[in-house]
């Protein structure tokens, strides 16, 4: 019997070695390395040579303007995002899920800006809202037909591109977000549905005592999952304001690492890993308070 047990357990290592290997080789040594570069101080990347060790580097960036301003358009873009684009997807999941004619039909047209390049829609995005030498823009048509004022919302004041960007975001996660949440509500058995409307219970106490303990695992995924993507956020910032992202005042924590190595400011990787090691430590502490809230929020 022991033998068998050491057989089927060294069996079960087996099998895990490819995914052990990978995640070591591509995850575990590169997070090591960056750990190691962020202390070097003076680290050159064509010698391989630097001239010290410590902390340094954090140092000048928490007191980089670019990177406190990077972080500040980014947990702006957190803060906004991820709890709106939430309670509209399951808004309109809800909305979904009520209506039974055409309801696939439905699905599919939310579900359509899902595999769409993001780089495309944010090219469209600009286009609306951009003014240029020959139009002010769709977004300012619409506005000014109104009886408003036209506004650059590409180059002109701060509250205008992060108005753009949150709104790009939001359009271009939803619609990842109304697919879980529609299927989470069709999982939802119908039975305490019917057994709460035999009670005259509301069908707002039904949607608050039953459905949402009833899918809160999937808005703690999609909670999560939005935190992690919205600190992650580059390319979206670039498709809408060009690479230039200091410029235009709107870079953000991955848009300052990659300046930090590739850059106009390039060529700096220890400042580039002290910048993505405190990333890391912002999201997992944020991650970890999510995990804590869920405990008593989230019903399994």
């Amino acid at each position: 019997m022991r033998k068998r047990w050491r057989d089927s357990g060294f069996k079960g290592w087996l099998y895990l070695l490819p995914a052990i290997l990978f995640l070591g080789v591509f995850m575990v040594y590169p997070l090591i390395d960056v750990f190691v570069y962020s202390f070097e101080e003076g680290y050159n990347s064509a010698s391989q040579m630097h001239f010290g060790i410590g902390v340094y580097n954090y140092a000048y960036v928490l007191h980089d303007p670019y990177f406190l301003q990077a972080v500040r358009n980014t947990f702006l873009l957190v803060v906004i995002t991820v709890p709106l684009s939430t309670g509209i997807a399951l808004l309109i999941s809800v909305g979904l899920h009520s209506i039974r004619p055409l309801r696939k039909l439905f699905q599919t047209v939310y579900f359509l800006p899902y595999v769409t390049n993001t780089l495309a829609v944010g090219l469209v995005f600009m286009i609306l809202f951009k003014k240029t030498a020959y139009s002010d823009g769709l977004i300012n048509l619409l506005i000014t037909w109104f009886g408003g004022s036209s506004v650059d919302f590409i180059d002109g004041p701060y509250w205008a591109k992060m108005f753009v960007l949150c709104l790009y975001t939001i359009w271009v996660v939803m619609p990842f977000k109304i697919l879980i949440l529609t299927s989470a509500l069709a999982s939802v058995n119908e039975q305490l549905y019917q057994a709460a409307r035999v009670d005259g219970t509301s069908a707002f106490r039904i949607f608050g005592r039953i459905t949402l303990p009833m899918i809160s695992p999937m808005i703690f995924y999609l909670i999560i999952t939005g935190f992690i993507g919205a600190f992650k956020a580059y390319s979206d910032v670039v498709a809408l304001f060009g690479t230039d992202l200091n410029a235009a005042e709107m870079n953000t924590i991955v848009g300052y690492v990659y300046d930090m190595l590739y850059g106009d400011s390039g060529g700096y990787p220890s400042y580039a890993s002290a910048a993505a090691i405190l990333l890391f430590a912002i999201v997992l502490t944020i991650t970890c308070i999510n995990l804590l809230v869920s405990k008593r929020r989230v019903h399994y």
